[in-house]
């Protein structure tokens, strides 16, 4: 993966220098020398880390690094001539991630891009599996079938089958408690505020209809079994 890095520095000269020897270590590299050109540049690319100087004309490296800060989790990195170590206290505090004091050693600047950029994607991927997890739990696998709760779709090996809103209802509310036998009146009380005039008769009409779709027998059902005298039982495994 090749990483995009920006160079916000108004010294043409360092700016020229970063530029092309992150180049040729591999990187996307785009440059800006004024924070009105930053931001000109975060708009049109994809930047994945941000190497700030401190002392730029106008607005300085402190002040745009508590606004990139509060606008994403992007990688900044300050670099200044300052050696104030106020300067490094205040700028981490903003939301740097890190801090290189000039004169810098390349080479040590492009391990600390590293190892934020490395940081980074751990995290973002560690994010990402947080929201694969929640989205799992949002999908409901029995048998053939495939029910992602999120999507309001239904699947039976890969095929769509339509469900009317009162029949998603339904199929939300029995599957949210499996092997479990669920009464009429329940049922209702779980679905009633989304069904237009409930009553006892709809949960067994609706019953019917989902048992037609789904059932490889309807008079046999395997599914939603009815416990007589109890209510009904999502039975899918």
């Amino acid at each position: 993966m090749s990483y995009h890095v920006l160079v916000v520095e108004d010294d043409a000269v360092t700016r020229s220098k970063l530029v092309g020897y992150f180049q040729n270590e591999g990187y996307s590299v785009s440059e800006a020398e004024s924070g009105e050109q930053m931001r000109e540049m975060l708009q049109s690319n994809a930047i994945d880390l941000v190497m700030l100087d401190i002392n730029l004309p106008g607005e300085d490296g402190l002040m745009l690094t508590r606004e990139l800060r509060s606008q994403s989790d992007i990688g900044i990195i300050l670099v200044t001539g300052r050696t104030d170590s106020i300067d490094k206290i205040v700028g981490l505090e903003m939301g740097a991630d890190d801090y290189v004091t000039k004169p810098f050693e390349l080479r040590e600047l492009l391990v600390r891009v590293k190892n934020l950029l490395w940081r980074i994607a751990a995290a973002r991927n560690v994010n990402n599996n947080v929201e694969a997890e929640k989205s799992n739990e949002n999908v409901v696998r029995f048998g053939e079938w495939t029910f992602d709760v999120q999507r309001r779709a239904l699947s039976r090996n890969g095929e769509p089958v339509k469900l009317t809103k009162a029949e998603y209802e339904l199929l939300v509310a029995l599957s949210s408690y499996p092997n479990q036998v669920l009464s009429r009146e329940r049922i209702l009380n779980m679905i009633s505020h989304r069904v237009d005039a409930p009553n006892d008769r709809t949960i067994d009409v609706l019953i019917r209809r989902m048992r037609a779709k789904m059932e490889f027998d309807p008079k046999n059902p395997q599914i939603f079994v009815t416990v007589h005298g109890e209510g009904y039982m999502f039975a899918g495994d």
